[in-house]
């Protein structure tokens, strides 16, 4: 999929009929910091300030005058693609990102924390390893895993997310360890007590819980200190995603992958078990 049309499509006046006409998806950079609402609720009002709405309120649910949603949130911490829905390509975000997403996380080993990135209290510290230990350790998290989902996470209990219910006090029991899949796992760099992953998972799958997990097999320790995706279905973050000085019709329109534009990309070959 192209990130955009041909560069001689001339300059856009935007109007509000304009944006409520679009529908489709595309792929927007969120930046380290705010959440991933947070993120779409700017990108809102930006695009009806640019139309001309006067105080647009983008948190607005009902009667909404722009319908915009996304895929796949991303951690606070976390940046890189975040994909966007906008009107009848709200209803496609879970049917298109059904590919692989890639990430690059950057971890460090002798720590632990308790939201199992940088953003967390050190819980424990300890020794570090060395590059062949965690080598070795890697295969054992590639191909079909079973992986428990970190306490702070979007997930819900009661109807409230996990992670909100921890910061208000409340005792939270840790979810019941799911399948996932890891399509290929790579060691890119290491320095200690610093390294760095290059991951391309399926859905449902956590990068922090992937680290708490790896530092816990070397009888260490470790934690997320930066987390980036690089890919979510079929938009990447260096062909398609929006920066924030990007977020205007013109941008949009030369961006869209419209309702009609084919199928959702196929699921990844499943990868061979390695055995150890």
């Amino acid at each position: 999929m192209s990130g955009s049309v041909s560069n001689t499509v001339p300059a856009i006046t935007s109007s509000l009929s304009q944006l409520q006409a679009l529908n489709g998806l595309f792929a927007i950079y969120k930046k380290q910091g705010p959440t991933s609402a947070d993120v779409l609720n700017v990108l809102k009002e930006a695009l009806l300030k640019e139309a001309g709405v006067k105080n647009p309120n983008p948190r607005k649910r009902k009667n909404q005058s722009l319908k915009m949603g996304h895929g796949g949130t991303l951690d606070s911490a976390a940046s890189g693609v975040l994909v966007v829905g906008v009107g009848n390509g709200t209803k496609m975000l879970s049917t298109m990102l059904t590919g692989s997403k890639k990430y690059v996380a950057v971890g460090e080993f002798g720590k632990a924390t308790d939201t199992l990135d940088a953003t967390g209290s050190v819980t424990l510290e300890k020794e570090h390893i060395t590059r062949l230990d965690v080598e070795e350790k890697l295969k054992a998290f590639t191909g079909d895993i079973m992986q428990v989902p970190p306490l702070y996470s979007a997930l819900k209990k009661d109807g409230q997310r996990l992670s909100v219910l921890l910061k208000k006090g409340h005792k939270v029991d840790a979810k019941p360890a799911r399948p996932v899949t890891v399509y290929s796992l790579t060691l890119q760099e290491f320095k200690p007590p610093l390294f760095t992953l290059d991951i391309e998972c399926g859905g449902g799958f956590y990068v922090r819980s992937l680290v708490d997990d790896l530092g816990k097999a070397l009888s260490s320790c470790a934690h997320v200190k930066e987390l980036v995706r690089t890919k979510q279905g079929p938009f990447t973050l260096e062909e398609h995603a929006l920066h924030e000085e990007q977020w205007t019709l013109e941008h949009v329109l030369r961006s869209l992958k419209t309702c009609s534009e084919g199928d959702p990309e196929e699921d990844h070959p499943k990868p061979k078990k390695v055995v150890t």
